[in-house]
């Protein structure tokens, strides 16, 4: 699968509640024995032999809450979430306030992205454990996942109250905001999470950080950032992004072109990569490379990018008529991009052809929610056009 620019989340609290097995002095101390050794496997993480000592407590007390749990526990490290659930929920059947077999299950909905679900069996163990940080930070991360703002940033703000700087709450107010496009938000709790800590600074962080800079255009400020990010980790895929796509936020066209190449090296068949180095490499005036570049992304698979790449060549070389052919038939497929129009209107202008020009901006989509960002094609409209034709 293609990368592109935006990373997932930084990090998510794995830490977790671990049920303590029974002591042996137990009425049924051979249940003890099993549930001990059985949880040392786990915490060893040697599956096989936990889910043998679980089953052995079942053969001899099939409602064990111990024996339950840990097969759930089992299960989940082996990603059968199905089998964990059924494990859970067979544990809070006979033990309904289990709170273990409630934070594996909701663990369990929230790996199959059933965020509602895994919200409603973390708000009941709060019930039991009111205060448990991890779970807080886990329903606020599911409250974001379903966009609830409001509920998210409470949940996370009291976790701050309780824990000052708590590393999971600033990552998780900084998705927060970086997911709803309120950027120097989301810079300011993972600059602040940054200040809190000590020694090295997470990559994912760093790139993080990097990404609020260069989505508020403060691209030298990213540059900083992501070379950090480099110095700790070469072949970064985020931080060479950053870095070229901040380079090229500056005009730095042959410097933005080093780190595209360097994702290439990396990941040869990256569409989005192939069609930014075309998009450098003709701003340079390196038309036979750009050409060549966007012939490889259109290769892999149709690509408006390169479609609008190569009617632009044509068009610096003069080829008015072939840009216009390419523009009107990237047109179907977009037509609420303004840029094509506009291209396609300087084109016929450029032949003499002032009429159609003037038709085709007739056609141009009144101004409305849409934007040229959303549309995919980040380029500015052809000035020299609109000082010829005024309207």
């Amino acid at each position: 699968m293609t990368q592109t620019a935006e990373a997932g989340d930084i990090l998510i609290d794995a830490r977790e509640p671990v049920q303590e097995p029974p002591d042996t002095k137990d009425d049924k101390p051979e249940i003890a024995e099993f549930s001990q050794q059985g949880y040392l496997y786990l915490k060893e993480n040697r599956l096989e032999n936990a889910e043998e000592c679980f089953q052995k407590i079942l053969d001899i007390e099939p409602e064990n809450n111990y024996a339950l749990v840990g097969l759930g526990d089992v299960a989940r490290k082996k990603e059968d979430y199905g089998a964990a659930i059924r494990y859970y929920e067979a544990c809070l059947l006979h033990h309904p306030g289990n709170n273990y077999a409630l934070f594996g299950l909701a663990d369990c909905y929230k790996a199959f992205k059933n965020y509602p679900k895994a919200i409603e069996i973390w708000e009941h163990y709060l019930q039991h454990d009111e205060k448990n940080v991890t779970v807080l930070t886990r329903i606020a991360d599911a409250y974001r996942k379903v966009r609830d703002l409001s509920r998210s940033r409470a949940l996370y703000q009291q976790v701050l109250v309780m824990e000052e700087d708590n590393p999971y709450a600033l990552i998780g107010l900084g998705h927060l905001h970086y997911d709803f496009k309120e950027y120097d938000k989301a810079l300011f709790y993972w600059e602040r999470m940054i200040a809190a800590g000590s020694g090295e600074v997470d990559i994912r962080v760093l790139t993080s950080v990097g990404n609020c800079h260069r989505k508020l255009r403060n691209f030298a400020q990213g540059i900083e950032v992501f070379r950090r990010a480099l110095e700790s980790v070469p072949d970064n895929f985020y931080a060479l992004f950053g870095m070229a796509d901040c380079y090229r936020g500056l005009g730095l066209h042959e410097e933005a072109l080093t780190y595209w190449n360097k994702i290439l090296a990396l990941d040869p068949d990256n569409k989005v990569i192939l069609t930014r180095a075309g998009e450098e490499c003709r701003a340079l005036g390196r038309f036979d490379e750009a050409q060549e570049l966007y012939g490889r992304a259109l290769n892999i698979e149709y690509d408006a990018y390169a479609v609008l790449g190569l009617a632009l060549i044509n068009k610096e070389k003069g080829n008015y008529a072939e840009a216009v052919s390419s523009l009107e038939a990237l047109l179907q497929s977009n037509f609420k991009n303004p840029r094509v129009y506009s291209e396609i209107a300087d084109c016929y202008s450029r032949l003499g052809q002032e009429q159609k020009a003037q038709e085709i901006l007739g056609l141009l989509p009144k101004p409305g929610p849409w934007n040229v960002q959303e549309s995919g094609f980040p380029y500015a409209l052809p000035r020299p056009f609109f000082r010829r034709h005024r309207h």
